[in-house]
């Protein structure tokens, strides 16, 4: 499948730098698709895309379409979307609900878990097909952390719980600032593909050091250099102190995770005004109190990955998932994040926001795609081999969690990144 021995992948990642190959040899591309995406635990969907027995949404765990399914006893699977008979993909829409899935090609029919139903002219075949054997196949792990669906292809290794990690506080705290104590994925989607490989947009979650020069036509604010908020928030963030200075977005941090998970620091918290914020807050406090809610709503994390392909974003809730399509092709969905139980006005102007951020035509991410583009075909070149992760800055490891944090322009939660990617590149099936 590829040239690389471990020895060799391993000497692909320095402390500081990354080898082009990992973004541009189709060969290394093939074995993230069965060391990584068919190894570890991969973000899935939401048990909210699939509320009813039927409902099903169709996604891929790397490059292989599945099924996300709700089966009549309430269960949620994940299928592969695969007949058994001669291996036609069965569910050919994205979403939707249907009382049994039936193959296109000969009739064969299937249950929401997976199992075969019916055979078309069952007295041909010799004997007794068995529902489970002769099913679409269900993929080997399905666990959920608050709604959240990963799903992993192989029996081995940790369980959900302990591969995220610190990371679960993230969705628990997420699910605490719903008034109802639920969220669900709502409000339709954004997808788009770039032209580069699917590690970048997992680097430029964790980048603090490039919004105020990616996004600087973005943040601008009359002759100031800020990025408005949400609706009744007052300013914004400051993004430079003088010609490439970028300091006042150090304090916030990075923070590093086992398993290659990470995180960036909250936002500096803004007062926002707004009657829908006012009554958003009134909600918490009547199922919290009122100090319980300002721990709530001081957010401690913004850009949140989930490695290897979901992210978290706090500045205007969202689930972005990164789908890897070839080394050099990479696709992006972004669901919006619902907290059930708050005003709808508050959801409304959350998903304008996200129109204007994160849209094929928005004015934020159309630049990291950019970015993006450009990055793939300057890799092209061979002049100079690596990519440097060097920007450092003091850090901190809790021996509980495993944490490392540091300034928040340090790169240290990419070379996190590469240093998980190594581990599952190299070890053994």
């Amino acid at each position: 499948m590829t040239r690389y021995t471990a020895k060799e992948i391993r000497g692909l990642v320095r402390a500081d730098r990354v080898h082009r190959d990992l973004y541009e040899d189709p060969g290394i591309f093939e074995l993230e698709m069965e060391r990584i995406f068919g190894r570890v635990w991969v973000y899935v969907g939401h048990v909210s895309q699939v509320p009813e027995a039927g409902d099903y949404l169709c996604t891929r765990i790397g490059r292989q379409p599945v099924v996300l399914s709700r089966h009549d006893d309430g269960e949620v699977h994940v299928l592969y979307n695969r007949c058994a008979h001669r291996g036609v993909k069965v569910v050919n829409e994205e979403s939707g609900r249907a009382r049994k899935f039936m193959c296109m090609y000969h009739g064969w029919t299937y249950d929401a878990n997976g199992d075969l139903d019916f055979a078309t002219q069952l007295e041909g075949y010799p004997s007794r097909l068995d529902p489970v054997e002769f099913g679409m196949g269900r993929v080997a792990r399905v666990e959920t952390w608050r709604g959240f669906v990963f799903a992993k292809l192989s029996d081995g290794g940790p369980g959900l719980a302990e591969y995220l990690g610190a990371n679960r506080q993230v969705l628990d705290d997420l699910a605490l600032s719903a008034p109802d104590g639920e969220v669900e994925l709502a409000g339709g989607v954004h997808r788009y593909m770039y032209r580069g490989n699917w590690k970048f947009q997992v680097d430029n979650l964790s980048d603090m050091y490039h919004p105020a020069y990616s996004h600087e036509s973005s943040s601008r604010r009359d002759s100031g250099e800020q990025f408005a908020r949400r609706k009744g928030d007052k300013g914004g963030i400051r993004f430079f102190e003088g010609r490439g200075r970028i300091k006042s977005l150090d304090p916030l941090g990075v923070s590093a995770l086992p398993n290659g998970h990470s995180w960036q620091g909250g936002l500096p918290a803004i007062e926002n005004t707004s009657d829908v914020h006012k009554r958003y807050v009134c909600l918490l406090e009547a199922r919290h109190g009122a100090g319980k809610t300002r721990q709530i709503l001081t957010k401690t994390r913004h850009n949140v990955i989930f490695y290897p392909n979901m992210a978290m974003q706090e500045l205007n809730p969202h689930v972005r998932v990164i789908r890897p399509v070839a080394c050099d092709l990479t696709e992006i969905f972004v669901y919006p994040i619902r907290l059930k139980g708050a005003p709808e006005e508050m959801f409304r102007d959350q998903i304008r926001m996200i129109n204007g951020t994160h849209s094929a035509s928005s004015m934020v991410q159309t630049d990291d795609v950019e970015a993006f583009a450009r990055a793939q075909e300057g890799l092209l070149t061979r002049g100079n081999e690596w990519l440097l992760l060097a920007r450092r800055g003091p850090e901190e490891t809790d021996p509980d969690t495993g944490r490392v944090r540091s300034i928040g322009t340090s790169e240290l939660a990419m070379r996190n990144h590469y240093g998980a990617w190594v581990e599952h590149m190299c070890r053994a099936a």
